[in-house]
């Protein structure tokens, strides 16, 4: 009592079914005309968004720094929170309802937010004490597994058992600054409460605060000095949607529990919870084509009863649920339990807002957008195919793209089960996770729309100092792919310009193939690129000039460098299909492959290169070959070579015996010191071959293949193949 106040204090767990029937229960007993719950106080002004039926936890209270979004803090609510169940009932009743706790732009000044506080939780000694090896253990046996009606020890006098509990922990705790600044906000806010006429009282709190809020408040000039000139940020606050999955210990969540999704269940269903937890894991397992019957859920409930019994438990808990899924539900195997696990045990509920929840501009032109392309915010993964033929699926393209742009990683790039060799297909894995509302918001400063965004990250991302012409084209490549139209021709000029600048051989050489594919595939989204066209053509031309003298005075890592660029130009020119730009670059090859003065690698590659093309025919390339195998040159040179020359494919050496013939002397005829020189660049040239390919070079350094060649042939069974295809064709034998 404090004057003509009553004041009741609630310490609950946070997150605990138990807790949350047992505070229903003492708030309808008590009455209160006020509910203080521990939270943010400048959250005030939200808690009628609670009252909606729109709001379907769980949910999360997010705050942010207004200037700096990244700075963030979250305050989860599940249905099955203490917290969130005396809101409701506060909302229900008319009964006044506040937070209690330090405002949130006090929180997030401070150097560590509420949620990521490492705190040990005070209620594991109770747990230990109670022959406890395991607190959930310990706590579903004694307060979450209490039913309605069950005897006081779930009730109200519970709150004050744990409060004594309590008293006698603090004792030997040592308070951190921030709690006792928390608990002195909290008194604060009990004498205003008093002061503004309430008479009942109930205050919800974490059970380690509820001894500093029992009994007298004593004098306010002590908690005043110690809240005074804290400093303080400018705060935004809001409605978020939350997960199951992210109220687990395993996200990081300071607060978290290890079964969201079992504590869920318990609230849900008080009565026949495990016949109905069985039940739920059975429809899992059966959406798996796993053949799991009604006799399997009948023999689980009794096992899970059973061991209950055995342990002296009055009912079956999580443990024993696990234990009996794993025996009789899955046999035995793990990998089926870990699937119950992620679905049931942790869950991943998706919590709701209303519409008319404050948010920033952008996040609710995202929500039309993806409203409008039927794309739906799911907490699990999901694979998403798209043909860009189709015009709901390319602006879902669009649209992720854009996204991705931004860091709102909602969806990312995903191997297709799809088999196509086209450009007009792309896969997506979408999963929404809560904490991308802090990205949204993070995004928000550059538009109001998803598009303008877009635009504007992309143009200051090309703008700033230092960016080099490869980022400028990779920026112009994702733009298409987002259709930012506008941001294109700016883009277009800054690689123009980028280029102008860049002296640089590599960077040109690694810009180029971004640059051809985009004039080359940009128009398949109607994009017009003729202006790039030039910009290729005239970086191709600047390869072309300085590549002659690039290539000289490189170490291995430098000429290994330019190798990987050549392949890249010389690829990304066969797709562009222009027959002068091809001429330009191999005559540029032509003039490096014969020069002493470049890495073996380098000449190899050209040579190869102007082989596979037409330019050197079997003889002249024979010729290179043995003259790179020759006695003048050094073992590791010849090895090189070998490398640029074959490199990532045998399928040269597999058809042509001659040029096989050529490298397996040389190999045959090291001497032992050199071959244990060569021998890293050898395993690395050969064991980049694919599994045939090595099989078959295999065979034919042993003669397996001429083995093969000269075997006996027989007549009477190729007579009968040539017999059936002809029928097959329909033509006389």
């Amino acid at each position: 009592m404090t004057g003509d106040a009553e004041i009741r204090v609630f310490g609950i767990r946070h997150h605990g079914p138990g807790s949350a029937r047992a505070i229903a229960r003492a708030l309808a007993e008590f009455e209160p005309d006020t509910v203080l719950i521990e939270g943010p106080a400048d959250a005030d002004p939200f808690l009628a968004l609670a009252a909606s039926d729109d709001m379907q936890p769980p949910v999360a209270l997010l705050a942010y720094v207004r200037d700096e979004p990244a700075r963030a803090a979250f305050w989860p609510f599940a249905a099955f929170s203490p917290e969130w169940q005396a809101l409701r009932w506060a909302i229900l009743h008319d009964a006044d309802v506040r937070f209690c706790d330090l405002p949130a732009a006090i929180s997030l000044a401070a150097e560590q937010s509420p949620e990521s506080a490492e705190r040990p939780d005070p209620l594991a000694a109770l747990a230990s004490a109670g022959g406890y090896d395991d607190f959930e253990q310990w706590w579903d046996a004694v307060i979450e597994h209490a039913r309605p009606g069950d005897a006081e020890g779930a009730g109200a006098g519970a709150f004050d058992e744990i409060t004594a509990a309590m008293e006698v922990l603090r004792a030997d705790t040592d308070l951190d600054e921030h709690t006792a600044r928390r608990e002195a906000h909290m008194r604060q806010v009990l004498r205003t409460a008093v002061k503004a006429g309430a008479r009942n009282i109930a205050v919800v709190c974490g059970a380690m605060h509820a001894p500093a809020l029992t009994g007298p408040l004593g004098p306010a000039a002590p908690d005043a000095r110690l809240l005074r000139g804290l400093p303080k940020v400018k705060a935004a606050l809001t409605w978020v949607p939350w997960t199951h999955s992210r109220l687990s210990a395993a996200s990081g969540y300071g607060a978290g529990i290890t079964s969201p999704g079992w504590y869920d269940h318990l609230f849900t269903y008080p009565d026949d919870t495990t016949a109905r937890w069985f039940t739920r894991v059975a429809r899992v397992l059966r959406e798996e084509d796993l053949p799991v019957s009604s006799a399997h859920v009948i023999e689980a409930t009794r096992l899970a009863d059973t061991l209950a019994v055995l342990r002296g438990r009055a009912l079956p808990g999580l443990s024993e649920a696990v234990e009996a899924t794993r025996a009789v539900l899955c046999d035995g195997d793990d990998v089926l339990l870990d699937l119950v696990a992620r679905k049931l045990v942790v869950g991943e509920a998706l919590g709701a807002v209303p519409e008319d929840t404050p948010t920033v501009p952008l996040d609710a032109d995202l929500q039309a957008r993806s409203k409008t392309l039927r794309l739906k915010r799911a907490p699990i993964a999901k694979k998403l195919d798209l043909d860009l033929r189709k015009d709901l699926d390319l602006q879902r393209s669009r649209l992720l793209h854009r996204l991705s742009l931004l860091g709102i990683e909602w969806a990312l790039p995903a191997e297709s089960a799809v088999r196509s060799t086209g450009t007009f297909r792309e896969t997506w894995s979408l999963q929404w996770d809560p904490e991308l509302s802090v990205a949204i918001v993070e995004a928000s400063r550059w538009g109001t729309t998803v598009e303008a965004a877009a635009s504007a990250t992309v143009l200051d991302r090309a703008r700033k100092p230092g960016t080099t012409l490869g980022e400028v084209t990779d920026l112009l490549e994702q733009a298409l792919l987002a259709d930012l139209r506008d941001a294109v021709p700016h883009l277009v000029t800054a690689i123009d310009a980028a280029a102008a600048l860049d002296h640089d051989v590599l960077h040109l050489m690694s810009a180029l193939p971004a640059l051809i594919r985009t004039v080359r595939y940009g128009d398949v989204r109607g994009t017009d690129l003729t202006s790039l066209a030039h910009v290729a053509d005239a970086v191709l031309a600047r390869v072309c000039a300085g590549l002659p003298s690039a290539v000289t005075g490189l170490d291995s890592d430098a000429a290994d460098a330019i190798r990987r660029a050549v392949d890249d130009v010389h690829t990304a020119l066969a797709l562009r299909d222009d027959p002068d730009a091809a001429g330009r670059w191999l005559d540029t090859l032509a003039s490096v492959c014969d020069r002493d003065d470049v890495d073996g690698v380098l000449t190899g590659r050209t040579v190869r290169m102007l082989r596979d093309v037409g330019r050197f025919d079997e003889h002249a390339t024979g010729v290179r070959v043995a003259r790179a195998l020759s006695v003048g040159s050094a073992p590791a040179a010849k090895a090189r070579w070998i490398d640029g020359f074959v490199g990532g494919g045998g399928l040269l050496l597999v058809h042509d015996r001659g040029l096989l013939s050529l490298i397996d002397s040389w190999v045959s005829g090291l001497r032992a010191e050199d071959f244990v020189d060569v021998l890293p660049v050898l395993r690395r040239t050969f064991g980049s071959f694919a599994h045939g390919e090595r099989t078959l070079l295999g065979r034919a350094v042993r003669g397996g293949s001429e083995h093969r060649a000269t075997a006996a042939l027989e007549p009477a069974r190729g007579h009968r193949a040539l017999t059936a295809t002809a029928l097959i064709l329909g033509v006389p034998v």
